[in-house]
């Protein structure tokens, strides 16, 4: 690999350039993200997964870049015309937009007008009067008059050569650079309503006649305008001089091109000629060009934003505090079809199923309540999950009425059902549960997220389990890597039971395919449970690198072995050996021993294999084996009573979950079937720029009711219970630590206060659709 690249992401990330080579050997010779974080430390001089995902990124794109690179410079050269000094040129881009600028002159393609005219001998023509401009144009033409050639007069003459000075303006990649670099510091994004679109393409009201920096749109308002373009409500445009004066026609692009080329014009002959070259290039040629690039890049950099917004949130939903296992019951609410009822015990097992019609049309409340009470009682169980879509606060309302008038010692929770529906209908589904009826199969999802979110969450297309921002608007492909990534992460972070995980969860361990995770559980049928980590190279096509990689993740409880119940990695375990024999104990006895652990000196026991972050490593292991690193669980209590939009009054403190951040913002489930939105400038004293500083997703907050539009069931909250609904509550911006005040624009602070009070047009509506 070039040393090159390696120097150029260790610049980037700001590390040494010895770390990047030693990873991307690590990556190259089969090693995943996850077990290159956790043990080997000591190779990457302790870069984290955050930074090792990055520079495997960064590492993709700069070997795509250089294959394109190789690929540029083969079919220039064959075509004869690669110069020492181009090919200087092409070694030293460092985008892909570079790389393409200087090959547009020698990429094959259709023949163009320029090309017709070099070929019909108009380019001394085109040559003289762009470099001489003294020279006559018509005179100078009538030289080049060839019937047979097609030039049937002066006029195709003159025509012909400025198609070819237009083609060299388009094709010459320093130019290109230069008018890249004034338009992305002065261009304009104009966005303006189709007409006789206003009223069906309402929800895009706020950019029905809207403008603002090209280059600054941020992520949700790029999208929203994108996809209201697409819908045909909206026409975009770029406004390439937006300082101009309208009626103006030339724009400051000519002129940087006439500079470009050291062309003064003045009254000489040829400058009229010469001027319309110039003019019809940008308008024709150049503009068009730089505004699709422009707009692409526009979506390109929104489309990363809103990835990672959406990776974010996935995290910490993942991440979530797990109840633990509990028998749980899982109830799906519904109305006409019923509540859909599945109980499961401490490991997920479903112990029994029911359909309950407490609500109308059926009304059937006494019996729906006893059959509840009974399936509560028979299975000891400690949980109730409520599935949060549909009539979920009507079934939260009947589940508190029943706990109440049979004393049940059992708590309810109302669980996000995104994705639920997804599940039930998928082939994982039917083949855990080939007997159970797809409605069903969502109670039981519902209950076993409420155990353990991550290891539910994981059998669903992270797409569906709706906590993005516009990702059906995004690459899908790089939507796809982006959240397996951080799938992948969060299942290595905590760590996987061998003996009781699905095949889905076992996937996404480090090291393991689908077949490999299939082979594991269809082992653990025919044999029993593992009882040791080294039973695992038993198992069909898990071979030594598989179970290098996988081995550190994988848990096995009350196994023959304590340390495989912990993340010590089984090559590591002769260290923890020698710690035990130093000090006379036996391993057994080392796990748990605070005082003891504390007291050792990691340096004592590192060696050429093993160096100190490791021995620190496995000493800290040993203190808390298997520790889980989500948090404690809680649970948020919404107001009785508060059922519906239309129940909510400005100045109500209500206490809510976060289901969602977003850039501009936090949505707040406050347990009315309508997310409401704290805008980022409401969720402190204190100025941020990004709201996940304050807080993410899953987090139990207190709101106060700012504004209810019921119509548009919009709902604007503050986190500032000081905030009084009508007033302007916003933090001055001069709080904000020196250097990290903003500066929008006129349109930026419009579009601003439109989101803190309108909740932000297209994008809170495409955000109660993420989550429905």
């Amino acid at each position: 690999m070039s040393q090159a690249i390696c120097q150029m992401i260790a610049q980037e990330l700001n590390v040494r350039a010895e770390q990047v080579t030693a990873v991307v050997n690590l990556i190259d010779d089969g090693n995943t993200v996850p077990f290159i974080a956790r043990y080997r430390k000591e190779v990457t001089g302790g870069l984290d997964d955050t930074q090792l995902r990055n520079l495997d990124s960064r590492l993709s794109y700069l070997r795509e870049l250089d294959e394109r690179r190789q690929t540029i410079l083969k079919s220039i050269g064959e075509q004869g015309k690669l110069t020492t000094e181009l090919e200087a040129e092409i070694n030293q881009a460092d985008s892909k937009t570079r790389l393409e600028d200087l090959y547009l002159p020698y990429k094959p393609k259709r023949r163009t007008k320029g090309q017709i005219a070099i070929e019909a001998g108009l380019e001394p023509l085109a040559d003289k009067l762009w470099n001489e401009p003294q020279t006559e144009p018509e005179s100078e033409a009538e030289r080049y008059v060839d019937v047979d050639k097609g030039v049937a007069d002066t006029k195709a003459a003159l025509d012909g050569a400025r198609a070819i000075i237009m083609e060299r303006i388009a094709e010459d990649a320093n130019l290109l650079e230069k008018i890249r670099h004034h338009l992305n510091r002065n261009a304009e994004l104009v966005s303006r309503v189709v007409e006789g679109k206003e009223q069906e393409g309402e929800k895009f009201k706020d950019y029905f006649e809207h403008n603002e920096p090209l280059s600054k749109v941020p992520s949700h308002r790029a999208l929203a305008m994108l996809r209201g373009r697409n819908e045909g409500f909206l026409t975009l445009a770029m406004n390439a001089d937006p300082a101009q004066e309208e009626g103006v026609r030339q724009s400051y692009c000519e002129t940087i091109i006439a500079d470009h080329y050291g062309i003064s014009l003045s009254n000489a002959p040829a400058d009229t000629w010469r001027k319309q070259v110039i003019s019809w290039a940008w308008r024709i040629k150049v503009s068009m060009h730089m505004e699709t690039e422009l707009m692409g890049a526009m979506k390109e950099r929104a489309e990363i934003e809103a990835i990672e917004v959406f990776a974010t949130n996935l995290k910490d939903l993942l991440m979530a505090a797990p109840a633990g296992p509990r028998a749980t019951l899982g109830l799906d609410p519904g109305l006409r079809t019923g509540s859909k009822i599945a109980v499961v015990d401490s490991t997920g097992k479903v112990l029994a199923t029911e359909t309950i019609y407490p609500h109308p049309p059926q009304n059937q409340y006494d019996k729906a309540a006893q059959v509840v009470a009974s399936l509560v009682t028979k299975h000891k169980v400690d949980l109730i999950a409520i599935g949060n879509g549909t009539a979920s606060r009507e079934t939260d309302s009947f589940v508190a009425d029943l706990i109440k008038r049979n004393n049940l010692k059992v708590q309810k929770i109302m669980v996000s059902e995104a994705g639920a529906s997804v599940y039930s209908a998928s082939e994982l589904a039917a083949k855990e549960f080939p007997n159970l009826d797809v409605s069903l199969r969502g109670a039981v999802s519902i209950a076993r997220r409420l155990q353990d979110p991550l290891a539910e969450l994981v059998k669903i297309d992270p797409k569906s389990i709706g906590v993005g921002q516009y990702q059906h608007d995004v690459s899908q492909s790089m939507l796809a890597k982006r959240l397996d990534a951080v799938v992948e992460d969060c299942v290595n972070a905590v760590g996987v039971d061998v003996n009781t995980a699905s095949p889905a969860l076992l996937t996404r361990v480090a090291g393991l395919s689908s077949t490999i995770a299939q082979n594991i559980v269809d082992y653990r049928d025919e044999n029993g449970r593992f009882e040791a980590r080294t039973t695992l190279k038993k198992v069909a096509r898990l071979g030594p690198k598989a179970f290098e990689q996988c081995a550190g993740f994988l848990r096995i409880m009350d196994g023959k072995n304590p340390l495989d119940a912990s993340s010590v990695h089984p090559e590591a375990y002769p260290v923890v050996k020698a710690i035990a024999e130093k000090n006379h104990k036996d391993v057994k006895s080392l796990i748990g021993d605070t005082d003891f652990l504390r007291g050792l000196r990691a340096v004592d026991y590192t060696d050429d294999s093993f160096g100190l972050p490791t021995v620190s490593d496995i000493i800290k292991e040993l203190d808390k084996p298997g520790r889980d690193p989500r948090p404690e669980f809680k649970t948020a209590t919404f107001a009785d009573g508060v059922n519906k939009v239309s129940d909510l009054e400005p100045g109500m403190v209500l206490e809510g979950v976060v289901s969602n951040v977003a850039n501009f913002g936090a949505f707040v489930d406050i347990g009315v079937h309508q997310d409401g939105l704290v805008h980022i400038s409401a969720l402190t004293d204190r100025f941020v720029s990004d709201p996940r500083e304050v807080v993410k997703a899953g987090d139990i907050v207190k709101v106060k009711v700012m504004e209810v539009d019921v119509q548009r069931k919009r709902i604007a909250l503050s986190m500032r219970l000081t905030d009084e609904p009508g007033q302007d509550n916003r933090p001055q911006r001069s709080s904000a630590p020196r250097g990290q005040q903003r500066q929008p624009n006129q349109a930026g602070r419009r579009r601003e206060e439109s989101s803190n009070s309108a909740m932000g047009g297209a994008f809170a509506a495409a955000f109660a659709k993420a989550k429905r």
